[in-house]
């Protein structure tokens, strides 16, 4: 078999810009399905716990969600890395929309929990599989320009998120929450069945079982101990202090095996790469943080402030504001210039004083004020989300983009699901004690005498409350939610303090694909020579040999013998390639620190 035809078959795609719109349309329609789903239920919770029972385990409607998204999102990233990523991508969108109808239909808040479940296993794989098919595409010192709107996206979703919840839970009916998923799901699925051109993989190279079985073990029981530990058990309780145990053991064991095995779901090299590392713990805590300050505050607008349901959706617009505007513009700097350090720095450091901020929140303060809050905290998340995932993809080698992704978006989804957990948790208890005291002073004597049960509240059932029990209630709201943020305060600090230590690498000009040797680039690229140079001191050499500017593989957009694939023949006369011409395999070498060079010749 020729060289020709050998690439051929390994570089069947020309990446163009019209190729690279398409696919990223497709990408950014699974994004806004993925990111919708875990703010739209905020707005609704109230009602949606209210009416099925669950007040005091209301927390399970985001964690579970949050945490099957968390153990699957590795496993997305490995089998895309061995098999190529549209069929799972695929399977991601079916599991997403079947979880959505059967959340909708669910009869009792158990069954609603198990279906958010389901549908957080699609969820996980529409987010990183996104992510990583962007890598494969978009070189990193031009995917600023891409990750800004990416950011942009997050933005929307997150704030149109409790809009569309409150909307239908006011005027429709909560179920629409997980129903609008169903038509968009089927869109995107098909909108990706015949736009997303990507190559499919054959691998010999045996599936690490036993590290996927302590993997879900270890995260599923640190989930159990942040949500039922001083609330459903005490911290010394036989079940709190097992699954404290049982978690240690599984990862220990899970690390042992990662260790060992020739096929981790998380190599433990990747852990030796400075860079993704301290980006890695930033997302991490950024997540911590994050989620639970956006899970619940559109409770806190309902219930201490008055809002309606849509009422305290709409008030997420800041927030949308502020991340938009600071992704989409350090994202076109980032590419410009190639330097994002400072924006991490800053970011965090912003993230944390507007927390900060909101733990003055009253029942009396100004929606003006909380706006101006919520803009402040959104401003500072822009600056970081994205830069973090185009960092971390710059500093591995292009054959782990998607497990590298994957590794630093379960980390961060653990920092999400652990954080949710503990501030409702902590929100829960101290609502209970608020509530029982504020029951306690009612004429009467509360619950028993007219007051409403703290399982079935609502913002209708508050609303209607006589006024002395409302005004009761609507503060014991207030006092339990604002001081529960300066539990998160200190996490955005220590994030603040890695990225001082972040390094600043130069970002590669050759997407993943390429690098790879699946693709090449079409004329308005630069062309299938883009990525190679002839250095001048060897343009006359007897060889030819050739220099990768980027991370190209073995089976590069060059043979064996130097010839071009069939999609650059058309090109080859113009790279004027004579003769018999070797391509260097390029690799990150084990040993040698990719921070200070990322791209060795071997």
């Amino acid at each position: 078999m020729s060289s020709a035809t050998a690439t051929a078959q390994t570089a069947p795609i020309v990446l163009t810009r019209k190729t690279i719109v398409l696919i990223f349309s497709a990408l950014m329609a699974a994004m806004f399905l993925a990111t919708l789903d875990q703010t739209i239920v905020s707005t609704a919770m109230p009602t949606i716990v209210g009416e099925l029972d669950g007040v005091e385990h209301q927390a399970w409607l985001v964690t579970i969600y949050l945490l099957a998204m968390t153990i699957v999102m590795p496993l997305y990233g490995k089998f895309g890395d061995m098999w190529g990523r549209k069929v799972i991508f695929l399977v991601a969108i079916a599991i997403f929309v079947v979880g959505s109808f059967g959340s909708g239909m669910a009869q009792n808040f158990w069954e609603l929990i198990a279906w958010r479940g389901f549908q957080g296993l699609g969820g996980g794989g529409l987010m990183i599989l996104s992510q990583a098919i962007i890598a494969d595409i978009i070189p990193a010192s031009e995917r600023g320009k891409y990750m800004g709107p990416l950011g942009g996206l997050f933005a929307i979703s997150s704030v149109l998120g409790p809009v569309l919840g409150g909307f239908f839970t006011q005027h429709m009916d909560w179920r629409w929450c997980f129903w609008v998923n169903v038509p968009i799901g089927i869109v995107a699925f098909f909108i990706a069945l015949f736009a997303l051109k990507l190559p499919s993989h054959k691998s010999d190279k045996k599936v690490d079982v036993l590290g996927i079985i302590f993997m879900v073990a270890a995260t599923s029981q640190l989930i159990l101990v942040t949500s039922w530990g001083g609330h459903d058990y005490d911290w010394n309780s036989p079940t709190i202090i097992s699954l404290i145990i049982g978690t240690v053991v599984s990862a220990l064991v899970f690390v042992y095996v990662e260790s060992k095995v020739s096929n981790p779901i998380i190599p433990i090299n990747l852990f030796k790469n400075k860079t993704f590392v301290l980006s890695t713990a930033i997302g991490l805590l950024l997540g911590l943080g994050m989620f639970s300050a956006m899970a619940f505050l559109p409770t806190f607008m309902q219930m201490a402030s008055g809002t309606d349901v849509t009422g305290s959706g709409l008030l997420m617009l800041p927030m949308m504001a502020g991340v938009m505007l600071t992704s989409i513009v350090s994202g076109f700097i980032v590419s410009k210039t190639g330097k994002y350090k400072i924006y991490p720095l800053f970011g965090t450091l912003i993230a944390g004083i507007a927390l900060a901020w909101m733990t003055t929140l009253t029942a009396d303060t100004s929606m003006v004020l909380i706006g101006a809050m919520i803009f402040t905290m959104g401003f500072g998340l822009g600056l970081v989300m994205q830069i973090i995932v185009l960092v971390i993809q710059n500093s591995v080698a292009p054959e782990l983009v998607g497990t590298a992704t994957s590794t630093n978006n379960y980390f961060r989804e653990i920092g999400a699901a652990v954080g949710t957990a503990l501030f409702g948790s902590i929100f829960t208890s101290r609502l209970a004690d608020k509530l029982g005291e504020a029951l306690s002073q009612a004429p009467g004597g509360g619950a028993g005498s007219g007051g409403p049960s703290t399982d079935s509240m609502t913002p209708e059932s508050v609303a209607s409350l006589p006024g002395p029990i409302h005004d009761l209630v609507v503060n014991a709201y207030a006092d339990a939610l604002a001081p529960s943020f300066w539990y998160m305060v200190p996490v955005f600090l220590v994030a603040f303090v890695l990225a001082w230590f972040l390094p600043q690498l130069k970002l590669s000009d050759v997407a993943g694909m390429v690098a790879r040797g699946e693709a090449v680039y079409g004329d308005d690229m630069g062309g299938p020579t883009r990525g190679v140079t002839i250095p001048a001191q060897d343009s006359a050499a007897t060889d030819g040999s050739l220099r990768a500017d980027g991370p190209l593989g073995a089976d590069g957009p060059l043979g064996a013998d130097g010839s071009l694939g069939a999609d650059a023949a058309s090109s080859s006369a113009r790279a004027n390639v004579r003769g018999q011409q070797r391509l260097s395999t390029v690799t990150v070498e084990d040993g040698h620190d990719p921070d200070r060079d990322q791209y060795r010749l071997k």
